[in-house]
This record gives structure tokens, sequence and C-alpha cells, in this order.
């Protein structure tokens, strides 16, 4: 063989090889990591609670769609769908939201489950102690039935010559209406209140809701933390100043749309912080050794135009201590 012929095969053969190189690195590279998101609302509501927890993963590293996938299932607001659709989301690692963080619990005992909950997570079953949470799940608690007695007192200071209030809670979500009901049950005998508990589960509960205070002699309505009011905040807000009901709620977009006050957590700063620890749990951290975070931003608004409407003089001190006044 000449030389000619010997160089002419080593290139032919270094020609193939850097064929060759690029794939055989290409299948070694590892798979992208897949998180499962488990909603108990609609896809097309609260998207800004979607960005919130996208910036935490990215504040973690993770990007969807670049290092991470995202795979959603949404129960669009019917809680007896989460049962199967946690069935069905078997992920490395699956983020729920309050309801959906039980449904996800019952169906793993060993894929690590991040939750963002607006109630007591030892009280609810999810984990054993907030420091320790000793199973698969960890996540992020919302500060929000523990504000109930608080909404409670506030309303009450809006209008203290009022005796009967009403509550209303989601029967669908029933370990929080309880915790809701006796809470602010027990507050309402420490200001010397008559409360009177209501249920919406469905849209078309809130008129037969709203029609009905009057025949109670409610005064005023204090709305439980639940994420299907959250994603009809802006409709409750409307229904409140269209009945003339001085009410308050957890979140701004209820004072925005014409309720009187709100007052609740952050809960963009909340799904932030999940998406945090989400990206802990793909980096390897494991739940069991995550203690479980409070979201402690709050927030008081106060709509002025709606309390000049109901004929609601606002203390000054009150006004002095809010986040912001809706003029």
């Amino acid at each position: 063989m000449t030389a000619k012929m010997k160089r002419r095969d080593f290139i032919t053969l270094l020609g193939s090889g850097t064929v060759a190189w690029p794939l055989a690195a290409h299948a070694q590279q590892p798979a992208m990591p897949v998180v499962g998101f488990l909603c108990s609302r609609a896809p097309d509501e609260d998207p800004e609670l979607l960005a919130a927890f996208r910036q935490g993963l990215q504040e973690s590293e993770y990007v969807e769609g670049r290092n991470a996938k995202i795979e959603y299932r949404f129960a669009n607001n019917r809680y007896d769908q989460l049962p199967a659709l946690a069935a069905d989301l078997v992920r490395p690692v699956i983020v729920a939201n309050g309801p959906a963080a039980r449904a996800a619990k019952a169906a793993t005992a060993t894929i690590p489950i991040v939750f963002a909950a607006g109630f007591d997570p030892v009280e609810a079953g999810l984990v054993a102690s907030p420091n320790r949470p000793g199973g698969n799940l960890t996540g992020v608690t919302i500060l929000d039935v523990e504000l109930g007695p608080k909404r409670l007192e506030l309303l009450h200071e809006l209008i203290p010559t009022t005796t009967v209030i009403a509550a209303l809670v989601n029967p669908s979500d029933p370990a929080r209406a309880e915790i809701t009901s006796r809470t602010l049950q027990a507050a309402a005998h420490t200001l010397g209140l008559k409360l009177h508990v209501l249920h919406a589960s469905t849209d078309g509960d809130f008129e037969a809701v709203f029609t009905g205070l009057t025949s109670l002699k409610a005064d005023g309505l204090v709305i439980g933390g639940e994420p299907f009011f959250n994603s009809r905040s802006g409709q409750l807000g409307a229904l409140t100043f269209r009945h003339a009901v001085p009410a308050i709620y957890q979140l701004r977009e209820f004072a925005a749309a014409g309720g009187l006050v709100s007052y609740g957590a952050n809960l963009s700063d909340a799904y932030r912080l999940t998406g945090i620890y989400t990206g802990r749990v793909l980096k390897g951290a494991k739940p069991a050794d995550l203690a479980v975070q409070q979201s402690t931003k709050v927030e008081l608004i106060i709509n002025m135009k709606t309390a000049k409407a109901l004929g609601i003089s606002v203390p000054l001190p009150l006004s002095g201590r809010a986040d912001e006044v809706i003029e």
C-alpha cells in the first residue's frame, strides 16, 4: 500500500468519525427532567401564578422548554376529577395546589410532591411536621385560613354596628371548609357576632348566596380563601358591589372589582417559592429533608369608592394601615 493510499484511507476514517462522535455524544445526553403540574383550576385561570412558578424554576436554573419539561393537568374546578388526574400524572416530580395536593398524596407514596397550600399541611395530613415533613411531600404554605379571624375583625371594624355576618366556604374542599368555618365561628363568638356559614361550589351557587343574605339579616360577608373562589375573585367582587354587601376576601382582584376590602397573601410570591423548591427537588433534594416554607407577604387593600357607595366611613387608622387604597 502506497503512502498516498494510506493517507487517503486515514482521511476517510477521520471523516466518518467526525460524523459518529457527535451522534454518540447526543445519544448520551441525559433526558430532560419532567415536572407534573396538577391544578384544581382551569388552564386559562390565574396565568400570573403559572408565570410566578416558572420564575421560581428559572431561579433554580430550570427553564421550561430549554432544560425542563412541564406536563399540566387541570381539573377545571371539578375537584372530583383530581384523583384520576393525579393517578395519570406519574412524573419524577409532581407540583400540586391545595385541593390537588391531597389527591397527589393519595396517588403515590414515593414520587416527590411539592405543594402550594393555604391551610395547615400537618392538620390536613400532608406532612408529619413543618420542619421535618418526613415523607414524599413538602412545599409552601400561604397565610389563608389563619387570616380568617383577622378578616372578620377588619370587616367588623368597618361595620361596627352589625350583629350578624355570613361566611362563604366551598364544600367541595371539605378540609379547608371545615377549618375555615370553625375558626370563623370562634372569632365571631369572641366579637359577639352571629355567624351564618353558606356554601358555594359552582358559579350557579353565587346568586342564591347573595340573594339569601337578606333573609338571614346578614350585614356583611367574609369569603373563605379557596382556589375556586380565587379564580372567581373579580366576579365575587362585582357581585358584592351589585348586591351592596360589605365583604372581604383575600385577593386584590376582589377589591379592584368592587369588593370593599381584601386582606391576604400574595399568591404569586408563594408560587415563585414553590418553583424554587421544585428546582431543588429536581437537583436531588428529598422532600423529607426540606422544611415546609411559609409565604408571609400579606396585603390590605381598601376600595374607598365602594365604601362611599355603601355609606361606610373608613376609620383613619385602618386606611393608614392599608397597603393600597383604591379611590
